[in-house]
């Protein structure tokens, strides 16, 4: 070996051909417009939220800025006496600061099954709550079961029928739970019959639009079998569509029986009862302890259901479908 190693000459850059130049420069024109609709995305985007901001500053009288460092005053007002009090308040057990005031008085919400055995109140108006939801869910799945194959291109019988249907389901979706259930409270009085016609009505229009999604891209080969061999309408669908989408159909109806709950709740604080009016009572009126058992028992209600759901799912669905690379 030499003392002295000498220098290797640089390697030659690569000669791009005349297309592969084309596609580099492509490429860049694309990573650079990219670069700038993004850049542009983001100004538009702090702009929206500078302009909601000032817009929510402004309609509140000048007080949002003001009031943003009280902003956790709530949670701290809502500490209890003594942490064991929202436990007495969920099973309704007898307080040790019981002074005769409703604040702590937990027995007096108990509702009696017999002589002895009673269900604490919040449970009971809890179930009150899933009644109302899961009662709505399956009204609502029934109408939107029949409405979406009306709805579907590939299904409808009249191009009049499928605009009508669709219109329909349009508005049935078109206002919130808690506007209609308002112009039913007005009818019906305070209950939930107002909230199970409310959750209903919306449940049709948004599970419709989704089952008619699904419908239209349904594998139409067994349908064209079965009208080959002169099967009716509904012995088309009926063995030709329904079994290959009822996975999917099942899969929305849980996920909005989800929703329905947490819509039960907030329709019950303005009146349609069940577990929100309690919520709204409890805040309102200052009862820590009942506020936060209250929180509790939603918080577990809505993890519970949410794991009943997906494991429904899995069974319907099959567990492979849950697993990777499937």
């Amino acid at each position: 070996m030499t003392s002295t190693a000498q220098a290797l000459p640089p390697m030659p850059k690569p000669q791009l051909s005349p297309e592969s130049q084309m596609m580099a420069r492509h490429w860049d024109e694309m990573t650079s417009r990219k670069r700038l609709y993004s850049a542009g995305g983001l100004l538009v985007l702090l702009l929206a939220m500078g302009g909601s901001i000032w817009f929510a500053n402004d309609s509140n009288s000048g007080k949002f800025f003001d009031r943003l460092p009280h902003l956790f005053d709530f949670f701290i007002d809502m500490q209890p006496r003594d942490w064991l009090e929202p436990w007495r308040a969920l099973f309704d057990l007898v307080s040790p600061y019981d002074d005769g005031s409703l604040k702590y008085d937990y027995p007096a919400g108990r509702v009696y099954l017999t002589s002895t055995l009673y269900a604490p109140e919040y449970f009971y108006k809890m179930l009150e709550t899933l009644n109302i939801a899961i009662l709505s869910t399956l009204v609502g799945f029934g109408f939107a079961f029949v409405f979406c194959f009306a709805a579907a291109k590939n299904l409808a019988i009249s191009p009049w029928l499928r605009f009508c249907v669709r219109r329909l389901m349009e508005v049935l979706r078109a206002f919130p739970e808690i506007v209609i259930a308002g112009f039913f409270l007005a009818v019906f009085s305070l209950g939930p019959i107002p909230a199970i016609i409310a959750v209903s009505i919306h449940t049709v229009g948004a599970l419709g639009k989704m089952f008619f999604e699904v419908v239209e891209n349904a594998d139409m080969r067994p349908d064209e079998g079965l009208r080959a061999v002169g099967g009716s309408w509904i012995e088309r669908v009926w063995f030709g569509i329904v079994p290959q989408i009822m996975p999917n159909f099942m899969s929305y109806f849980l996920l909005r029986l989800e929703i329905n709950v947490r819509a039960s709740t907030i329709l019950g604080a303005v009146g349609a009862g069940g577990i929100g009016e309690q919520l709204r009572l409890s805040i309102s009126r200052g009862h820590e302890a009942k506020t936060i058992a209250i929180i509790f028992l939603l918080f577990c209600t809505i993890v519970a259901v949410d794991q009943f759901s997906a494991w429904l799912r899995k069974r319907l669905v099959g567990a492979q479908a849950f697993q990777f690379g499937h």
